[in-house]
């Protein structure tokens, strides 16, 4: 049973203290391996023109007054992804923020509507690089947390491992008993009654207005994620395009985005692109993304006119969002990100 008690109560905050300093303590070392990487740490706004443009994000919206009083809408971004390909497009080469971020609707024992992204990028490099730096932050984490096995609601792993490398195909091959790429067309559409079809021949349950997206998520959620991060982590890698948001599609196969996300202990702790840099394709990403949004949630968010502008400047480059809470959620045992906060969001 939850503890009712104010997190600022002195016998609760003694029980949080020692996981907080551990926090602390990774902050620091993280940032030190940064340095020794030799990159450079930036702090980006958090007020943005849009929150993000994907189909599930919410933002926090507030009004900017400007000097002529006139209010202009602005968000607390969701993610410092399109600043710091903004900062890519200037010049910089190898950079990461402790970033706060804001996603509403969203408050479970892994979400928080405030919480710590890490995120850094390496231009020039191949998002497989972006791989080894995930298998070295784990290790470091738990070396510096102390602790050689990680566990969360009976599943465990050993973050120093090397992590499985798994595609999405092979991952629905193995767990589902699904061919995936069955359902997707040659150049990348995804054909939604091949996969409503498997779907219901391997027992999954859907809506009969769900699109292959919808039925895509709920085979990945119920049958895929359970099993990654077990023993050790996993990297989920080679997402169908129509599941690409960001990332640029996989040279000779437009079937397929370079995008990966990492897992332990059945955790997603985080998701990296080879990111995409041509405007008019992510601008029909995100108008598409905008589009479904309108129609489930009856809202949309403006597009970054900016940020479409700077990819044109931008290089071939390597992205990665970490959750930093759920990181040291793991490294320290907790149950729950809240576990790992200074200060929780009241609820």
């Amino acid at each position: 049973m939850e503890d009712a008690s104010p997190w600022w109560q002195k016998a609760r905050h003694a029980d949080r203290r020692p996981r907080l300093l551990a926090r602390n303590r990774i902050t620091a070392a993280v940032r030190a391996w940064f340095a020794a990487e030799d990159f450079t740490e930036v702090e980006c706004a958090a007020l943005q023109v849009s929150p993000g443009n994907e189909t599930h994000l919410h933002g926090f919206a507030t009004d900017l007054i400007g000097p002529d009083g006139a209010p202009r809408r602005r968000y607390l971004h969701t993610s410092p992804e399109f600043a710091m390909k903004k900062l890519v497009a200037a010049g910089e080469t190898r950079i990461f923020d402790f970033a706060r971020v804001w996603r509403n609707r969203e408050r479970t024992a892994l979400h928080h509507p405030e919480f710590v992204m890490l995120e850094w990028y390496r231009a020039g490099a191949p998002y497989t690089r972006l791989m080894e730096d995930c298998a070295a932050l784990l290790a470091l984490a738990a070396a510096t947390a102390g602790t050689q096995s990680w566990s969360h609601r009976g599943r465990e792993a050993d973050p120093t491992a090397a992590p499985e490398r798994l595609t999405v195909a092979a991952a629905f091959a193995r767990h589902a008993g699904i061919d995936l790429l069955a359902t997707i067309a040659p150049d990348g559409a995804p054909d939604r009654p091949a996969l409503a079809a498997a779907a219901e021949g391997a027992g999954i349950r859907f809506a009969a207005d769900d699109s292959w997206t919808d039925i895509y998520s709920r085979i990945l959620v119920e049958r895929i994620e359970p099993h990654l991060g077990i023993g050790r982590p996993s990297i989920l890698c080679e997402y169908p395009a129509s599941e690409a948001a960001l990332a640029r599609r996989k040279p000779g196969d437009p079937r397929l985005a370079e995008r990966f996300e990492l897992y332990a202990c059945g955790v997603e702790l985080a998701n990296a692109f080879g990111e995409l840099t041509d405007p008019a394709e992510q601008r029909a990403r995100f108008e598409a993304d905008m589009d479904e949004k309108q129609r489930l949630y009856g809202e949309r968010y403006p597009i970054d006119e900016d940020f479409l502008t700077a990819l044109v400047a931008m290089p071939e480059t390597s992205g990665i969002a970490l959750g930093f809470d759920r990181l040291v959620m793991l490294a320290t045992g907790a149950a729950r990100v809240e576990d790992v906060m200074w200060v929780p969001v009241s609820e």
